[in-house]
This record gives structure tokens, C-alpha cells and sequence, in this order.
């Protein structure tokens, strides 16, 4: 039976954890494998965070319209991602909705009904077709002021993705990642298994992944915090936790998001068009 070497790392207001199972590798050369993830998720934090003042990120919601800027691999990938989902999406994922969430909820964290004036303000600056996409260069630029770009719903996610390009660098095909069990992609499986077996987080389903993301989304932690980019209004409280399954964490991650807000017929449809991503929905 294999060995699990289980290690666990605290970033991006989460705990992240990598296991690995892998019959030539031990738990020395396990540690000093988890040490380099651990270690490339601090580095994205620093560019992917709007909390990081020196980061692009928030370098770009410092921008005015018609500014461009020059940004990294890391954030540019990002960036195309949201905007690739955005638009597959018919706008139910939108990475530029932060100033709702000042609006709608108080400092305490309760919904609160903004004032009208500072809403219609607010829609000036939100939406994904407000800023734009240079390949050439890894530029964007913005067409509004004082936007407000948040990867939170994309970040973690794409650092799992980036996290198995250095577990393959040190040989270790047989992992399994998470990010505070909101985002989990499963590598490899242990020798012998046929995949990696999971419990979602409402207990009453178990799952087997391999070689695939799994993201959920709902209120059971954080309530009312996902707000509708379609109407600019937060989404109702729901008894359910949407699931979405990938080939990659970063998608898996803003389609988890995207899926509390769009139609059963939206998502089924979208599933259809795109046979490698799935839809589960599990009421609490």
C-alpha cells in the first residue's frame, strides 16, 4: 500500500494542501516537492492579490480609462480566463463586480440596500468588456475609471494549475491538491487506486477524481457574498452548492462561480458545447 505524505500551507486567506502518493518518492523528497508548490503559490499571491499594493492587479484598478498596462504571465492568463468565461458564460462571471460588494454589504458583512445614485455610479466601472486584451506585450487596457479587478473567484485555482507544473518538474505525477477545499485537482492516483476518492462538503456524496479539477461555490461559509453581474443585485441564499468539474482548477474555479447564477438550461447547454466540464448541484 502506498505511503501519503501530507503537507499544508497557508496563503490567499486559505490553507493550502498537497499530498502525495508516489512509490519512488519519500517523504524528504515529498517535503522538499511541497516546499517549491508552496513557495510558486506565495509568488502568485504577490501578483495576483489587489491586496498586494505593489501588484499588477491592484496596479490596475489604479488605471484610467484609455491607461494600458503592462502585466505578468501570471495575471494576463488570468485575465484572458475570466474574459474567455465571461463571455461563454453570457456574462454570469465577472471578475470586475468588487465595487457591488462594497455597495451591497456593511462593514459587518450584512446585506444592506445601497444608495441609488452610488449604484448607477458604480455601473460605469463594472463589466468585462470594459478592458481589453494585448497579446503582444502582456498588456490591458482599461475603458472605464476606477475599476476594480478581483481574481478571487480565478486565483486559487490557476495556482493549483501552475502547482503540478512544478510537481512535474520534480518527477511526481501521483498528487493531489486543494485549496481549502473550494478548488481540489487530482492528479495521478496511488498505485493501485483507480483514482483519488473525495467527500463533498455536505458529507452525503463521495466522488473519484483523476486528472481533473472539481470547484464548488455556495453560502455555507461565507452567506450572502456572490453577487449577480447580470443584474448587479447579490444572489439569493440558496439550500444548494454548485459544483463544477474541469480539466483545469482555474476554470473549474470561475465556472463553480459562474454556475450559481445561470439558468439549469444555461449551464446543461454549456456542458454540451464543451464535453470536458460538468455540472453537479447538492443540496445542503
Amino acid at each position: 500500500m502506498s505511503e501519503y505524505h501530507c503537507f499544508a500551507h497557508e496563503a490567499m486567506a486559505t490553507s493550502f494542501e498537497v499530498i502525495v502518493s508516489q512509490d519512488d518518492v519519500d517523504a524528504t523528497y515529498a517535503a522538499q516537492a511541497a516546499e517549491a508548490v508552496f513557495a510558486e503559490v506565495d509568488r502568485l499571491e504577490e501578483e495576483l492579490s489587489r491586496f498586494r499594493s505593489t501588484s499588477d492587479i491592484a496596479r490596475l484598478s489604479s488605471l484610467k480609462a484609455g491607461e494600458t498596462l503592462a502585466v505578468s504571465l501570471a495575471v494576463w492568463d488570468c485575465l484572458h480566463l475570466a474574459k474567455t468565461v465571461h463571455e461563454e458564460t453570457q456574462g454570469a462571471f465577472d471578475i470586475t463586480i468588487g465595487p457591488l460588494m462594497q455597495l451591497w454589504r456593511s462593514g459587518e458583512g450584512h446585506l444592506i440596500e445601497p444608495d441609488a445614485e452610488r449604484l448607477a455610479q458604480a455601473r460605469h466601472s463594472i463589466g468585462s468588456h470594459l478592458f481589453e486584451l494585448h497579446e503582444d506585450g502582456c498588456k490591458v487596457t482599461v475603458h472605464a475609471d476606477r475599476m476594480l479587478f478581483d481574481l478571487g473567484a480565478v486565483g486559487k485555482g490557476y495556482a493549483l494549475d501552475q502547482a503540478v507544473q512544478i510537481l512535474q518538474d520534480w518527477s511526481i505525477t501521483r498528487a493531489f491538491l486543494n485549496a481549502g477545499d473550494s478548488t481540489l485537482l487530482a492528479l495521478q492516483p496511488p498505485s493501485g487506486e483507480d483514482a483519488w476518492g473525495i467527500t463533498l462538503a455536505e458529507g452525503s456524496r463521495e466522488m473519484q477524481l483523476k486528472e481533473q479539477a472539481l470547484s464548488g461555490s455556495g453560502f455555507m461559509v461565507k452567506g450572502a457574498h456572490i453577487m449577480n453581474p447580470r443584474t448587479l443585485t447579490p444572489v439569493a441564499l440558496q439550500e444548494k452548492r454548485s459544483y463544477a468539474l474541469a480539466p483545469t482548477a482555474a476554470l473549474s474555479d470561475a465556472l463553480s462561480t459562474a454556475f450559481m447564477i445561470m439558468s439549469p438550461e444555461e449551464i446543461t447547454a454549456l456542458c454540451e458545447r464543451n464535453p470536458g466540464i460538468q455540472w453537479l448541484e447538492v443540496s445542503h
